[in-house]
């Protein structure tokens, strides 16, 4: 082998070590990190939180990912893909693939492949019969913008100017959301806004949905049903979803027992944690803390 694959191979080595996958944090440890997850929207409604290209990505396999956050996927070549429980999706040249917050699906890929990818939140929430994942066609000034900012990353996935990638991911962002092919919901609902707000910040609280709905002046029935219309998923779905995403940070970041991590994301005890954590992940708590933490 010459010296410069080697060191081509070795870089890519370092790459997978430092790749942690996109979990309850936007940050992979490898893409160019911009704001974290509770910076509020400005005007434009978009938070970019990273931005990444991988030139030869040779290893893209993080299973049972649900995160707070959107992503869009482009690869200028076929050989990975995202897996859903009922579809999936190769990534290629003739499609960019936009996934939304709260999503359960598997990157899986092993061919090097050229990929490029940002994590990002919205203000806006997309209309409940959206097919999810969003397939586009890239239009050519999409493409453009995208070799543009690939463009602005080294071969160990180093960005060389960040603030053009920002604002070149935002103007990208910018264009893409307001394709004609993604559906958003018309009237905003500050209430149920305000409700879902409400529950993420107090999900280790024992939260009482009627109560919250009648602090939001609806009644219990029709509450559910505007939560649900807003947000995708029925209230208590929606928290045990934010305190399975919680747990799930907690299990990889600290050697906190599990008992402990029930405890401290609002479970009433393991089993219990147990048994809504693999029916949102598909996964055990503790078999997640194996295959995910920090070797």
């Amino acid at each position: 082998m010459s010296i410069s694959r080697t060191i081509h191979f070795v870089s890519f080595i370092n790459l997978k070590k430092r790749n942690a996958g996109c979990y309850s944090s936007p940050f992979s440890g490898v893409g160019a990190e911009f704001f974290p997850l509770g910076i509020l929207p400005d005007h434009s409604g978009l938070v970019l939180h990273e931005a990444g290209f991988v030139a030869q990505n040779n290893w893209w396999n993080f299973p049972n990912t649900l995160s707070p956050f959107w992503r869009l996927y482009y690869n200028f070549k076929k050989g990975h893909k995202v897996v859903f429980r009922n579809f999936e999706k190769e990534l290629t040249p003739e499609h960019m693939v936009l996934i939304p917050d709260h999503q359960l699906f598997d990157s899986v890929g092993t061919r090097p492949v050229p990929h490029f990818w940002v994590t990002f939140s919205l203000a806006s929430r997309l209309d409940i019969h959206q097919e999810i994942p969003i397939i586009l066609t890239p239009e050519r000034y999409e493409l453009d913008i995208i070799r543009k900012i690939t463009a602005l990353f080294n071969d160990t996935a180093n960005c060389l100017d960040r603030k053009k990638t920002y604002n070149m991911c935002i103007a990208l962002l910018n264009i893409v959301l307001c394709r004609k092919e993604i559906r958003w919901q018309t009237n905003d609902s500050p209430m149920i806004e305000k409700a879902s707000h409400f529950i993420e910040q107090n999900y280790t609280s024992a939260i009482s949905i009627r109560e919250t709905a009648r602090k939001s002046g609806m009644s219990y029935t029709a509450f559910i049903r505007a939560f649900r219309r807003y947000q995708g998923v029925k209230p208590v779905r929606f928290l045990m979803q934010v305190r399975t995403r919680q747990a799930a940070d907690l299990l990889v970041n600290t050697n906190l027992p599990i008992e402990d991590v029930a405890e401290k994301t609002g479970f009433p005890n393991r089993a219990y944690l147990s048994r809504v954590f693999k029916k949102i992940t598909g996964t055990s708590p503790a078999l997640f803390r194996k295959t995910h933490s920090p070797s």
